[in-house]
Parts: C-alpha cells; structure tokens; sequence
C-alpha cells in the first residue's frame, strides 16, 4: 500500500506503524557501509591500501547546512533587518536557503508584482545577494517560494522545476494552495512543498484532504522524479493544524508556564496517522499564531486559541523493502542504495523569531545539517575568460564541455558582477546558438556590452534545459575604461590632480 492510499486509513491517534525516521535509517546504512569497509580492509594486502580506502570512503561524506524560514505576513511589508531571520551571523555558515512569504493575495497587489519586483523578494534578495544566489522563485498570488545557494554550489543544482495547486475558493484563486519547487543537488533529488492549508479548527479533515488533493495533482516535467514522494522533501507553510480539545484557560496556562510538551499531544497534526512519514523536531517554542501585531501578546478576541499552524517538516523516500528471500540485502547496503539518499539528516534548530511583529503570525525557523555523497563534482561546462577585458577592445570568453548534456541554441553565457541576484541578473549575454556543441569553443563579446566602470565579474553557462547555471568562471577582474573618463563617468587624473 503506497503512501496516498494509507492516507484513506485515518484514525483519531497516531499511528502505531509510523515509519522508521530518516535518523535510525542514516545510522543503519552507516553501519552497514562500515561493514563492508571493514570487509574490504580484511581482503588488503596491505595498510596502505586500507589507508586509501578509508579516505576514500571519508572523502565521499559532504556536509552543508540548509536554513528555512516560513512566514504569513498577510499585507505587512517586511522589516528593514532580516539578520536574525536568516541567521546571518551562525558558524558555520548556510549553504542553501529556502524562504516562504505568505503575502497579500489581492489582485491589484499580485498585478502589480508582476510588473515589479515584490518588497518582500526585494529584501531578500539585496540580504543575500552578496552571500549567495537566487536559484528559483515560484508565485502564486499569496506563497512566494523563493530559494538561494552559495555560488560555488550553482553548478551543481540542475532540472529545477516548479509547479503548483490552488485549493482556495473552489480552485480558482490562489489564497490558499501550494507551490513546491524541486531540483537535482549534486545528483540528489530535492523537492520543497509549500502549503497554505484550509483555517480553522474544525477543518482538520479539510486540511488533509487538501494536502492529499496537492500530492496527487503535483507533478513535474522530469523523466525520473515525477511526482513530490519521489524526492527528499521538505514540507513547511501555514499548515493550520491547531491545538484541540484543551480549553484557553489551558493553553494560557501551559503557554505561560512553559509547559508546551503538555499541548503536544492534543496538536491536530499529531493525529493524521499518515502525517507520520513526515518528520518534525520538537515543538519548544510557543504557539505562533495569533498575536496582536507588533506584540508579543496573543489576539485571544473571539476566544480564539494559540496554535502551531507554521510549521517545517521532512521526509526522506523510503527504501522499498527486500523480498523476504533475499537475505543479503537485510544486512549488506549496495553502493548505490547509499548514494540515492543523505547519508545523514540532522534538524539543528526548529524554533521561532518573537521580535519580529509586522504580522499576526510569527516566523519560524529551521536549520539542517545535511551529509551526502556526491554523485558528481564536476561542472558540465568549464566557462573562463580570455586575456584582458576593457570596454576599449572586443574580448574573448572559452567554453569547454566537460560532460554530455542536452544543449539548446537557447543557451547562453551571462557576464555578471560579483554579487548578482539571479540567472536574469546579468550585465550582458551571449547567444551560444549551437545544436551540438563542440568540445572546447571561443566567443567573442563586443566591446560596447562590456561595462566601462570595470570591477569584478563572474562568467555563466545558463542551460535552458536544465533552467539553472550548469558552468561559472573564476571571479575576474574588467578595467576600467579610458571612455569612462571621456563620457563623464569617472573624474580625470592628471598629474595626480583630480579634474
């Protein structure tokens, strides 16, 4: 029975059968990597051998660290300082970041964010522009998914892919629904799920049933990874589960005294036995929603009750099981059983911002540490600049395709400065216009697109297939051009005198 059709067998208590969690799985299949480390140790020959083999096995372990925060910031327009949101100043530093903002879902207000840029994203982005990179960023009137990398990872994420379900006012308009964005990360299918369930503490059933309508519905234009399931999934938003049968003299009680693990067991979320396969650190923060805004005081009017309705969530694919007469694969792990998941899934932090008042709803914050073995390390293109770059001569860029992959005559690769926001965030492109592309090849780039203040720039491959940056050069330096000076953009110097 897969995963959707246990989600029909509900129940009013959680399920006895959960599935094992990503932790005890990562642990088995260490231990079982270890033992066939051990075993290959026995058949050496030698202590150098079994030396290499053990760096090499270490070697293959990668680590980053993944921050997520998920917001309903209704109509407010962000704060000046996201710092603490995004856990700027934390060691080590984030390698990914994915951020939901729940926002104003009125038509006037989504129109007008097509035509520009949306505050919200806007901060974001000029946040960590310097620090990282826009990978993707899907819109749905109120969910703004948005997702960032280091630099150094972009050639890395590949097939990025984004969809979404609307479920609010009969399907059609999207104040409630569910964006998810999905991508190949060194060869490890990654998906981020997004929703914004039905309100309101008697639509426990609505909400599941929404959330089963979003999976079945989702799908995404890949060969191997169709549907959410079949990633590593990361679920968060304003799910809306709230806290049942406890009275609110209760909840103020157990809130105020800090008694939270007394709620837990009444949590709406907790009693979906199919809910189970999805992970959740402990709920040690206070109830996120509903606050009066810029306080710290719950909006009890109406006798409405705190509730944990934002919440982060994860779930890796479960291996299908062995047949009952395969005995070996009970204790020993293939290599390529290992290298389909992380190794190794740690939830470092699950809690929330009270500082922050600009809506009813309170941020929550999650951070990963994440071990995985590469499938690749190398860019499927090596781009680099040739020889000096100056707006007073037409320059050379060279490609090198170090891996076959499904060009386009729509690839193209970008100048940009060191800093940029995004793919579309260039000072200038290049058509590569190559049905097959040859192994190595030069392009010229003429000399009025080049910038004439100079400065540091980076070069990027863009795949259209793959929707993503598959190659970038070392960070370079352009001269400063001598029609700078002569079109009044920098002061002339003469002598050693600014004129």
């Amino acid at each position: 029975m897969d995963f959707l059709s246990r989600a029909r067998l509900r129940s009013d208590s959680a399920a006895s059968g959960a599935s094992t969690s990503s932790s005890s799985s990562s642990r088995m299949l260490l231990r079982q990597k270890l033992a066939q480390l051990l075993s290959r140790i026995d058949d050496m020959s030698s202590e150098d051998e079994a030396g290499e083999e053990m760096s090499r096995t270490l070697d293959d372990a990668f680590q980053l660290r993944l921050h997520m925060v998920t917001w309903n910031v209704a109509t407010a327009e962000p704060p000046d300082d996201v710092t603490s949101l995004l856990q700027l100043d934390v060691q080590p530093p984030t390698d990914l970041y994915v951020i939901l903002q729940e926002v104003c879902a009125t038509p006037v207000r989504f129109i007008s964010d097509l035509i520009v840029e949306d505050s919200w994203s806007h901060v974001f982005m000029d946040t960590l522009a310097p620090r990282g990179f826009q990978v993707a960023s899907v819109r749905m009137q109120g969910l703004l998914l948005l997702v960032f990398a280091k630099q150094s990872h972009l050639p890395y994420i590949r097939d990025i892919h984004s969809t979404y379900t609307r479920t609010g006012i009969f399907g059609y308009w999207g104040n409630k629904g569910a964006v998810s964005v999905r991508f190949s990360f060194y060869g490890h299918k990654v998906c981020f799920l997004n929703c914004h369930l039905a309100a309101h503490m008697n639509h426990a059933l609505q909400r599941v049933d929404e959330f089963e309508h979003i999976l079945e519905t989702q799908e995404f234009d890949t060969d191997d990874a169709r549907r959410v399931l079949d990633h590593l999934v990361f679920w968060f938003g304003d799910l809306n589960f709230r806290i049942a049968d406890h009275g609110l003299h209760f909840l103020r009680s157990s809130i105020n005294g800090g008694r939270l693990n007394l709620l837990w067991g009444k949590d709406q979320k907790t009693k979906e036995a199919f809910l189970q396969e999805f992970e959740e650190g402990p709920l040690n923060f206070k109830p996120t929603y509903k606050f009066s805004r810029n306080s710290d005081a719950y909006d009890l009017g109406k006798k409405r009750k705190p509730a944990w309705t934002d919440r982060i969530l994860w779930r890796v694919k479960p291996k299908n099981p062995p047949s009952e007469d395969d005995d070996d694969k009970l204790s020993t792990a293939t290599d390529d059983s290992l290298d389909e998941y992380p190794l190794v899934i740690n939830q470092d932090k699950y809690t929330s911002d009270m500082s922050y008042g600009v809506s009813d709803h309170k941020p929550v914050m999650a951070s990963f540490s994440l071990e995985l073995r590469k499938h690749f390390d190398t860019p499927l293109v090596h781009v680099s600049p040739e020889g000096i770059w100056s707006a007073d001569q037409d320059a050379l860029l060279n490609y090198t395709v170090q891996e076959d992959f499904l060009s386009s005559t729509w690839d193209w690769i970008g100048l940009y400065k060191v800093g940029f926001k995004s793919s579309s965030d260039y000072e200038t492109f290049v058509w590569v216009r190559e049905d097959e592309l040859p192994e190595t090849d030069e392009i010229s780039v003429d000399k009025d697109d080049i910038p004439l203040l100079g400065g540091q720039y980076v070069l990027g491959y863009y795949s259209t297939n793959m929707q993503s940056i598959i190659g970038l050069s070392a960070n370079f330096q352009i001269l400063e051009s001598k029609r700078a000076v002569m079109e009044g953009l920098v002061p002339e110097n003469i002598n050693g005198l600014t004129k």
